[in-house]
């Protein structure tokens, strides 16, 4: 376990961490108290609903919302990891997490954004193989395709997970236990490690920066693709429903990696912690509320199986 200076010359284990969150008096932590609930509680009904929707609807049963619903789970994960424990600290007078929660909370917090981070690059190459080449989408997506593409997104981002978290929980502590942050990250974990953390920062800026490099990459190429594929097409009404839907995707893959490169891949971004922590909250609990609103509101399929879900339980309302 990392240790922490007591200002002599022996040491002392850090058992805790002091997650210090947002400065002002108790009127600002009511405001954001507020505003995170609210954020939270919209993730999780949007998401749930995504997932409810695409899994009763025997419509929606295709590749393309197999991911989305994987996206909603990992969005609600994600957001599950952070808001509880947030929500808690704004009225309370420690705001101690220990050791071990604060690796935890880290572990997953990485694992969730890198396995969404994946998952965008997968909706990008499903969308490719459906219009560019449609003879081979049925065969090229089937179930056994899908499910491996999105264990491939887990593992890795397990993988990301494992690599920074265990370089950076075996940092010593010695300079202080308190976090500037209202969550455990790695920027705000280097600002107080009074080791050398050269590796961790290239770690940081390399895995992160490669990620998005290659995700980027391959929904560039995809989108590319299709784009001309799109625009031969006869059908006004049918290039207007592929750009609506791939539309919602940039949208969801630019909020997403714009956030993460300003947080992670960028010089200079471990010492801007104010800054930090509201993008943090923008990509922490905003685009994992925004991502269901994204696909549901520009979706017709999305939005027709709300419609019929919603007949089906007024009528059996009625007939209660």
């Amino acid at each position: 376990m990392p240790l922490q200076s007591n200002g002599n010359l022996s040491k002392v284990y850090v058992q805790d961490f002091v997650l210090e969150g947002f400065a002002g008096g108790l009127e600002t932590q009511a405001l954001l108290f507020a505003v995170f609930l609210a954020l939270y509680m919209v993730t999780v009904l949007g998401n749930l609903l995504m997932i409810i929707v695409i899994t009763l609807d025997a419509r929606l049963h295709s590749p393309m919302y197999f991911f989305l619903k994987n996206l909603s789970f990992v969005d609600l994960c994600y957001s599950s990891v952070i808001a509880p424990n947030a929500l808690a600290n704004f009225f309370s007078s420690s705001k101690v997490i220990t050791f071990a929660g604060c690796a935890t909370q880290f572990f997953f917090l990485c694992l969730m954004a890198t396995t969404e981070g994946f998952l965008l690059g997968v909706m990008a190459y499903d969308r490719f193989m459906a219009i560019c080449s449609p003879l081979r989408y049925p065969s090229t997506m089937c179930q056994s395709a899908c499910t491996r593409l999105v264990l491939g997104a887990y593992c890795g981002g397990c993988f990301n997970s494992v690599v920074q978290t265990s370089f950076t929980f075996h940092l010593p502590f010695c300079s202080s236990n308190r976090i500037n942050h209202f969550f455990c990250d790695v920027p705000p974990l280097l600002q107080i490690a009074c080791g050398n953390t050269a590796i961790n920062e290239l770690l940081l800026f390399g895995i992160c920066g490669l990620l998005i490099v290659a995700v980027t990459i391959v929904i560039l190429i995809s989108y590319g693709y299709f784009t001309v594929t799109i625009l031969r097409m006869g059908s006004g009404g049918g290039r207007r429903k592929i750009f609506s839907t791939c539309g919602s995707h940039m949208t969801a893959v630019t909020l997403f990696f714009g956030t993460l490169f300003v947080m992670y891949a960028q010089p200079g971004a471990i010492e801007s912690m104010e800054q930090g922590k509201v993008i943090s909250v923008f990509y922490t609990l905003v685009i994992p509320m925004l991502n269901p609103l994204i696909y549901s509101l520009r979706n017709k399929d999305v939005k027709e199986a709300l419609r019929r879900l919603g007949q089906k339980h007024s009528a059996m309302w009625r007939m209660c």
